[in-house]
């Protein structure tokens, strides 16, 4: 099941080093990327747990029958295997934390 955290201010202002911290406690490998306007994934799945988290931009995944419009400070949970795709939407490039755990 997919599941959308949204950001906690616990875990400090929402910045690319608070994220990240966030998600490395959680036993992930944390990548940055940039997703540029029309960047779009199509259906694919990983043999790994993986989470989106979107620090700018807006961030369209759809898996298991629901679309999940992500912005900034959302995080999505996806589990191995799960089928979904993504797209970046609007105009802003989409500036992404992937984290993977093996």
């Amino acid at each position: 099941m997919i599941n959308i955290e949204h950001w906690d201010s616990f875990f400090g202002i929402l910045n690319e080093d608070n994220m990240r911290k966030k998600l490395e406690l959680e036993g992930y490998s944390v990548n940055i990327y940039y997703y540029p306007k029309g960047t779009y994934f199509p259906n694919h799945t990983h043999s790994y747990d993986k989470k989106d988290g979107v620090l700018k931009g807006r961030f369209l995944i759809k898996a298991c029958g629901k679309e999940c419009l992500l912005e900034a400070g959302d995080i999505l949970t996806i589990p191995a295997n799960t089928v979904h795709s993504a797209e970046v939407i609007g105009n802003d490039t989409v500036i992404s934390l992937d984290a993977s755990k093996w």
